[in-house]
């Protein structure tokens, strides 16, 4: 019962970050220790069936829980409360740290240049992605309302898209929405059907999303479990170069997308919720 409160928990945190724009949930899966069970039991549901069922249930409870009871009080406190909100979650990354460069301490693969290459590749994708609204200017926006059957079909491939990169640690899944114009429609839809409005047209939408993002969390699942089974250690430094910018990203992020009045009591709040946030997930990838 323990373990499963705990991995409920640990559910509903990476629910919570797969709301917030620039935060990842595959990083915090990974950081909360997780992370390679997680792929590994989506890659081979079938193969230890009821094991694999019982690990991902809570998780699932947890995320589903964040998603539902959360969508409306997130976007509240990152509106309205942007820096403890966004350093709450920088705290969360870095909490992490510690035990993700523990895997690469040591190894030989960590000395070798490609290794290095790899960590500034992935680090530099996630900072282009980040700042790519403010270098190209993609202010795309969609309508979910009246949708055709062609306008499905690219929900679907959207669900995707976002459901891969949901599950690789350091790319956050709502701001490839935000970027393909899809997050604020599919956070508008969530908040109706939560409310009961509209939701016979409301369920026909999040199901072929939610399809399109379990299909996409399989395929790039199996993709990773390879990668890791293969290339290690040079995985983990690409890994790290996806969490380490994201701890730039966050802020960034939330400095392009909202309107900040700096304040002190708003700073000191920002510095208890970084710490906690550190706390948090220091104490969690532990168990």
């Amino acid at each position: 019962m323990k373990k499963n409160i705990i991995l409920i928990i640990k559910g509903f945190i990476m629910g919570i970050a797969n709301i917030i724009p620039g935060v990842s949930g595959g990083t915090l899966a990974l950081i909360l220790g997780i992370y390679e069970q997680f792929i590994g039991a989506i890659s081979h549901f079938f193969k230890n069936f009821k094991k694999n069922v019982a690990f991902l249930i809570p998780i699932a409870i947890g995320m589903i829980l964040a998603i539902v009871s959360l969508s409306r009080v997130i976007d509240y406190s990152y509106k309205h409360y942007p820096i403890p909100t966004s350093l709450f979650f920088v705290g969360l990354v870095l909490g992490g740290i510690p035990m993700l460069a523990s895997k690469v301490k040591g190894k030989k693969q960590s000395k070798q240049i490609s290794s290095y290459v790899i960590f500034a590749i992935t680090f530099l994708i996630v900072i282009l992605m980040t700042c790519s609204d403010l270098i190209f200017k993609t202010n795309l926006t969609v309508s979910l309302t009246s949708m055709n059957f062609i306008q499905y079909i690219l929900l679907f491939i959207v669900g995707v898209i976002a459901a891969a990169t949901m599950v690789i640690p350091g790319i956050s899944g709502s701001l490839v929405l935000m970027l393909l114009g899809y997050y604020y429609p599919v956070i508008a839809v969530i908040k109706e059907f939560t409310s009961f409005k509209n939701i016979g047209p409301n369920f026909i939408i999040l199901a072929i999303f939610g399809i399109g993002v379990l299909i996409g969390i399989v395929l790039i699942s199996k993709l990773i479990e390879f990668l890791f089974k293969k290339y290690e250690t040079k995985t983990y430094f690409g890994v790290l170069g996806f969490i380490i910018a994201s701890i730039i990203a966050i802020p960034i992020s939330t400095i392009l997308e909202m309107t900040i009045v700096f304040s002190i009591p708003q700073i000191l709040i920002g510095l208890i919720c970084l710490v906690l946030g550190c706390g948090i997930s220091y104490k969690l990838g532990e168990k």
